[in-house]
């Protein structure tokens, strides 16, 4: 976006940081092109990121017009995902100008194909199941990996079959324990292999099978604080089945690193295509991927309702899903 908004269209940037925090609070830095340089193999932002609402803060929408007007910035370009991009929707219904980039590791953002961050996110994860295989089959024993996804299984889906895992649980379709033990004995019983586990970190049983705890914490966009299925998977596999389970949890070692080429490759065209969406004032509006094409889609299509996997995708699969 800087490299092409400086060199071919004259615009000046300035970097909001910490999310939404950023222009609530005045706080920014510098984004020319020796801002950006040598980003690309970069992972996570050089601006930094929360989990502000401004629509969740007494005056916050206010304090965002008054910075923008303040620092005479024409418009917004916000990079992120459903709440990042849920909060520019609303801005832009309240009068800001905002075109939005679709970037978030569980590919949830409807009206795009991809969003960047999904690929390499979905390669970390694949390879810590590969790794867990040999251990696996080393020790005996069921290994489980937590991956991301509160609502959307999509990078366990993706990892768990490139990975080949023997179950994968999303939180698309609710799993009943019981199943999940019969598959694991059977693998032990009749394979030399041990089974692999994929469970997305929202990921839940079936009604009535097993009980699950929250700490009933929620951040400023109602999100309730996610994780422990690993560890509850582990303890009543192992418990059921007799046999030795353990839980890995990936966590946030999803979300940093070197990108992949194919999240390079899609951040820069977004980066681009932005560009072209502010030149031409297509305001609230969002880039999206659809096949190999860039386009642009309405920012309320793309926030309406979070993009989860559909039944046809994972019933398609020759893996077990619980």
């Amino acid at each position: 976006m800087v490299r092409k908004g400086v060199q071919q269209s004259g615009h000046e940037f300035v970097g909001f940081r910490d999310g939404w925090r950023g222009p609530m609070t005045g706080d920014t830095m510098p984004l020319d092109i020796d801002a950006v340089r040598g980003i690309l193999p970069r992972g996570g932002t050089i601006l930094g990121s929360s989990r502000t609402n401004p629509y969740k803060q007494e005056g916050g929408v206010e304090q965002v017009r008054a910075t923008l007007d303040r620092l005479g910035v024409e418009a917004l370009l916000a990079i992120g995902g459903e709440d990042t991009l849920g909060v520019a929707k609303r801005l832009h219904e309240d009068g800001v100008k905002v075109v939005g980039v679709p970037k978030t590791i569980d590919n949830d953002l409807g009206a795009t194909d991809y969003t960047f961050g999904f690929d390499t996110a979905v390669t970390i994860a694949t390879e810590a199941i590969d790794r867990l295989h040999t251990t696996a089959e080393s020790h005996r024993r069921t290994l489980i990996c937590e991956v991301m996804g509160r609502h959307a299984g999509w990078i366990a889906l993706h990892s768990g079959m490139a990975g080949g895992a023997n179950v994968i649980l999303i939180p698309e379709r609710p799993f009943d324990i019981d199943e999940v033990c019969r598959y694991v004995e059977h693998r032990f019983s009749t394979r030399r292999y041990a089974p692999i586990v994929v469970v997305a970190e929202g990921a839940q049983p079936k009604e009535g099978t097993i009980s699950t705890t929250s700490s009933g914490e929620v951040d400023a966009f109602g999100h309730a604080r996610l994780g422990g299925i690993g560890q509850l998977l582990e303890s009543e596999i192992g418990r059921r089945t007799g046999h030795e389970a353990r839980a890995t949890v990936l966590g946030h070692i999803q979300r940093g690193g070197t990108p992949t080429p194919f999240d390079r490759w899609l951040a820069t065209r977004f980066g681009l295509h932005a560009i072209n969406a502010a030149d031409a004032g297509d305001w609230g509006s969002m880039v999206a991927l659809r096949g190999t094409d860039i386009i642009r889609v309405p920012l309320a299509e793309a926030t309406r309702e979070l993009k989860t996997v559909p039944p046809p995708l994972y019933e398609e699969a020759e893996v077990f899903f619980g």
